[in-house]
């Protein structure tokens, strides 16, 4: 299966970059808007020194952002009401505000370098969130069996972060699921090593690893026959388990490897148990079949 390819533009508002604000204006013009970009306010007076140094400075920076970041201007002996709620006590202080409340701030003018480093950082925190909202927006479209979608949302965030491994995983996700081994195979081997301990991406390699496996195991029927034969045979009865999971058979996979489990659960140093982790982590936590499957080996781990 073939993907198209997404391209998530900007939704710009329209919103001014640079603006004053008032006490009558603040809850929509620093609390609100917020919620929509990081905002900076200067808390400034006419009488102030070291306001008129970091004026020029801060709108420089801030204009460079391309509307990522709003600057909203108050002049405290205009409007004190804010800055005594705020508790203000030295000009200029500038306080940052995301998701409608203060998040950092300093007094004092600073250099370039200083403002910007405080952007920089709750900008990468807000990103962050940003992309685990995206990324669990894509989960439900594969659950939901919407690989197109889910395919187009991992690619719109590797279009901005091509080594995002949650991303690389779950379109690696999207081509398993479709079929298309190779292309999952191709995907997954972008993840950089030092991230290939994600657990997204540790449960493609699972996935991956159960389908060479089943792509080499003989008919099932022989296997059957070797167990109905003798059931003690643990190598034909694991044989059989990953041959049913390669059939698509999840259910009397697990059965089979619950009942060696049961026989001897320390036959090839557990391998009836890893081999049952190794499935769960392919199919995912929420299959019922690793639902399931979990189920029965904590009883028996348990009893």
């Amino acid at each position: 299966m073939q993907f198209g390819s997404f391209n998530q533009g900007s939704t710009g508002t329209g919103a001014a970059v640079i603006y004053d604000t008032s006490t009558a204006t603040f809850a929509k013009d620093v609390l609100e808007a917020s919620r929509e970009a990081l905002v900076l306010v200067d808390f400034w007076a006419d009488w102030c020194g070291p306001c008129k140094q970091l004026t020029p400075i801060i709108e420089r920076v801030v204009q460079s952002y391309g509307g990522k970041v709003r600057l909203a201007k108050l002049n405290v002996d205009q409007h004190p009401a804010i800055s005594g709620q705020l508790r203000i006590q030295s000009l200029p202080t500038v306080y940052a505000f995301l998701d409608g409340r203060p998040v950092d701030g300093f007094m004092g003018a600073q250099p370039e370098s200083a403002i910007r480093e405080l952007i920089d950082r709750h900008l990468g925190a807000a990103a962050e969130a940003e992309v685990g909202e995206i990324l669990a927006q894509a989960r439900q479209a594969f659950d939901a069996g919407d690989l197109q979608t889910a395919a187009e949302i991992y690619a719109a965030i590797l279009q901005a972060d091509p080594q995002n491994a949650p991303a690389l995983a779950g379109l690696a996700h999207c081509y398993l699921k479709s079929g298309d081994v190779e292309r999952a195979r191709q995907t997954i081997a972008l993840v950089p090593p030092d991230k290939k301990s994600d657990p997204d991406v540790s449960s493609v390699l699972a996935a991956l690893d159960l389908a060479d496996r089943a792509a080499n195991a003989v008919d099932t029927s022989y296997l059957e026959a070797r167990v109905a034969a003798n059931p003690a045979d643990q190598e034909a009865r694991l044989e059989l388990a990953v041959a049913f999971a390669g059939n698509g058979d999840k259910e009397r996979a697990v059965d089979e490897l619950i009942e060696l489990f049961k026989r001897d659960r320390t036959w090839n140093d557990e391998a009836a148990r890893k081999q049952l982790l190794q499935f769960f982590e392919a199919w995912g936590p929420k299959d019922p079949q690793t639902l399931d499957g979990r189920r029965k080996l904590s009883a028996l781990l348990f009893a």
